[in-house]
């Protein structure tokens, strides 16, 4: 008896095992000439004056004769960037933003005051890094400036003073300043945030409060001449705050308004926020828990800016996200440094696939952040420079600027621990090129994945894959090569379908043509 009970378990066993190992998920990509444009401005970055992002990160000063610049600008990471082709970049903030006053970073360097960085590592700053440092790298990046503006502790007129600064063509104070501080053609910034975190490090006001702060500041940017267009960001929701943006689309008239902010970090917990490096399992599944969430939050808020807005007057920007975990605490001045591993790759992946499908209403989102902190894309120490596993998500994602979207659906998503395993967008560039991103989060199990792309029209397929042994691996400073996009083979096209396994933990990006 005792035999036939073990054979019976073990029958149970294999079967079992057989049957996860043959799990398929099916995908269904089609064409619809209704669809959107992916913005590439989903693809934005974010660098605040916090940590050693700006400081002995992106800035190593015009005086630094060890390290190659441009105006005191890191020139690897200009190259760097240059290779992301970096639509936009957010500055200064963040929480920083609403304690900062542009006036004291423009003029002659010795004579800028100093700044307490009372938001992040209470350090003195000497503002030798302004707004001309700023709209320069911007320029010579090819990148749009977003400018996040003062209201928590600023004023209508200053605001209105470096639109004035940076913007203005003709003669008037601030353009007479600009020019008397070396330069003449105005940088002509678009994008201006009207505050940050207004609900929270932004003054802790009310929705109805800064609805109408917002309200006068907005009034006051923009000329009546139309020299330069300029697009109004309201200091948004955080998560699932959306009694935030109803009151906003409520109480804001649209013609004040271009665009509405939302931020959401994948953190499960903001007292313990686990490590960047030494996570388990559990620690995992809970960041991808709140990762996914993305795709709720999107969703909810973009159902109230529809019943406001039917029209899509009003952009959603998601101009902050990204992993947060625990700082590295054996990094000087390592404010809200931390590594960056595969599961940041899933982390971006997921959530970047979630802003491709929404491209009706999100038009821009940020990456928190650029360098050094948080789930940035560089990490520097001296003069060394690496790429993290989130450069190269962001790099082979490049496929998708500006190209339409291409819907698509999953039947019968795999499960790990009830979180949807796959995540797939897909889109077709001005080439006819068709590129499919597809995610499996799983931590151990691949996934057999079949894609009808038989309305698609495509002869064939070829692909490259992000992923490492561990969930844990990440590129360092001895070993900055550990996880890089390598060739994908295992992609097979057949009257109209994709087939492929794509391995646990791992990335992948397709191209069909």
């Amino acid at each position: 008896m005792k035999i036939l009970k073990y054979l019976a378990i073990a029958t149970v066993f294999l079967c079992t095992k057989f049957l996860l190992a043959q799990e398929k998920v099916k995908v269904n990509i089609v064409e619809d000439n209704d669809a959107p444009i992916v913005s590439k401005h989903i693809y934005g970055h974010f660098a605040e004056h916090l940590g050693r992002c700006i400081y002995e990160g992106l800035y190593v000063g015009e005086e630094n004769k060890i390290i190659p610049n441009t105006e005191g600008v890191r020139n690897d990471i200009i190259e760097a960037l240059k290779e992301l082709d970096i639509p936009n970049l957010r500055w200064p903030g963040g929480c920083f933003a609403d304690t900062y006053h542009w006036k004291d970073g423009v003029g002659p360097k010795e004579d800028r005051p100093t700044i307490v960085n009372r938001w992040w590592g209470g350090t003195t700053e000497d503002n030798s890094f302004g707004t001309h440092n700023f709209l320069n790298l911007c320029e010579v990046l090819d990148a749009e400036p977003y400018l996040s503006a003062n209201v928590g502790s600023g004023t209508v007129q200053e605001l209105i003073d470096w639109v004035q600064y940076t913007n203005h063509d003709g003669i008037s104070p601030m353009a007479d300043w600009r020019r008397e501080n070396g330069r003449e053609e105005p940088w002509k910034v678009k994008y201006w945030g009207v505050g940050n975190e207004t609900w929270g490090c932004g003054g802790n006001m009310t929705a109805e409060y800064y609805a109408d702060i917002y309200r006068q500041y907005a009034t006051f940017m923009p000329g009546w001449s139309g020299e330069t267009e300029v697009y109004r960001i309201a200091s948004g929701a955080s998560e699932d705050d959306y009694h935030w943006t109803e009151t906003l689309m409520k109480n804001v008239p649209h013609e004040l308004m271009e665009a509405v902010a939302l931020h959401d970090y994948a953190v499960f917990d903001w007292n313990d926020k686990g490590p960047s490096v030494n996570f388990d399992e559990e620690i995992y599944f809970k960041t991808m828990e709140q990762a996914l969430n993305m795709e709720e939050y999107v969703t909810k808020h973009i159902e109230i800016m529809d019943k406001y807005d039917p029209e899509g007057n009003v952009d959603l920007f998601v101009d902050e996200w990204g992993g947060w975990y625990d700082a590295e605490p054996e990094v000087k001045n390592g404010v809200l440094f931390q590594q960056n591993t595969i599961r940041d790759v899933m982390i971006a992946g997921t959530v970047l696939n979630t802003f491709n499908n929404h491209a009706k209403r999100v038009k821009m989102a940020n990456l928190a952040q650029m360098v050094n902190v948080l789930q940035a894309v560089i990490l520097t120490d001296e003069e060394k420079m690496i790429k993290t596993p989130t450069y190269h998500v962001m790099h082979m994602y490049k496929v998708h600027h500006d190209a339409k979207l291409l819907p698509s659906t999953i039947e019968e998503n795999a499960e790990f621990r009830g979180l949807p395993v796959l995540s797939v967008s897909a889109s077709k560039d001005e080439e006819e090129k068709v590129h499919i991103s597809v995610v499996n989060i799983d931590p151990e199990k691949d996934m057999e994945v079949e894609m009808d792309v038989s309305a698609l029209g495509l002869k064939d397929v070829e692909g490259s894959i992000l992923t490492s042994d561990k969930l844990q691996d990440h590129n360092s400073f001895d070993n900055p090569e550990k996880v890089t996009p390598k060739e994908f083979k295992g992609a097979k096209l057949k009257k109209g379908k994709i087939t492929l396994t794509i391995p646990a933990h791992s990335l992948i990006v397709l191209q069909g043509s």
